[in-house]
């Protein structure tokens, strides 16, 4: 039986891949800064596959509290196959120029430090018993720029460099590591990017179907169960509507 631990299991993603996993019978441990939806989330999935599972509610901006939550891992829960770098969000969207800095440092402190201080915790225990997976949550904006989205597109294209030298890193230790990449799914992403507007955050995905949490779920437990002797290393996937960043084919 598999033990994975999700970042950012509370909504969109995290969530959805709590449920793809719990339905394969993985034991869970999710994390998050809401620990009522957490709680919620847990008590749900065991009740409909009855799966084990821990919950962990840390900010993983913060490094010591990052560590200090690991560390708290039960033993029969240490032997981690999975780790879903999912946690990250884009909030603000304007120019350079005239961004709200408080917007880059959440963005950065997130999706680049927060990335860095799970992995740090968790890769040694995979390397410990030679074997295990890592999956980091990337984006289209990791492989293109668009405007008024430079910094979060930065934090991004950082996610790709170190899922690269990740996979270097850690080869010789046996340890896969893969980059999923999405481009529109319509979760709390714009919400957040937003601040809190969800008439505007809703207008992001109208006249097309974008992808969904579940989308992306599905994708990830598909790579995590492959063949040891396999590794995904990269997958982009887009709606059928989507042609890059910024091309849309809206009706």
């Amino acid at each position: 039986m598999k033990t994975a631990l999700i970042t950012g299991a509370t909504s969109g993603i995290g969530k959805a891949t709590a449920y793809a996993f719990a339905e394969r019978g993985f034991k869970l441990i999710l994390t998050g800064r809401r620990s009522d939806r957490l709680s919620e989330i847990s008590d749900s999935i065991k009740y409909k596959y009855e799966v084990e599972i821990i919950t962990l509610s840390f900010d993983i901006r913060n490094q010591r509290d990052t560590n200090i939550a690991i560390d708290s891992i039960p033993d029969s829960f240490q032997s981690i196959d999975i780790l879903v770098n999912n946690a990250g969000l884009a909030v603000g969207l304007s120019h350079i120029q005239d961004a709200d800095i408080d917007d880059w440092e959440r963005m950065i402190d997130t999706n680049i430090k927060g990335l860095l201080y799970v992995t740090r915790a968790v890769a040694p225990l995979m390397i410990k018993r030679g074997r295990g997976h890592i999956v980091n949550v990337g984006s289209i904006a990791g492989r293109e720029v668009y405007e008024n989205g430079g910094v979060y597109c930065a934090t991004k294209h950082a996610v790709e460099a170190l899922t690269k030298s990740m996979r270097i890193d850690m080869l010789e230790d046996g340890i896969k590591v893969s980059n999923v990449c999405p481009g529109a799914v319509e979760t709390e992403f714009s919400v957040v990017r937003f601040k809190g507007d969800e008439k505007r955050a809703k207008k992001v995905y109208e006249g097309f179907k974008s992808l969904t949490a579940e989308d992306i779920a599905g994708i990830i437990s598909y790579i995590v169960t492959l063949p040891d002797h396999i590794c995904v290393n990269d997958i982009l996937v887009m709606p059928s509507a989507q042609a890059n960043a910024t091309k849309f084919n809206c009706r």
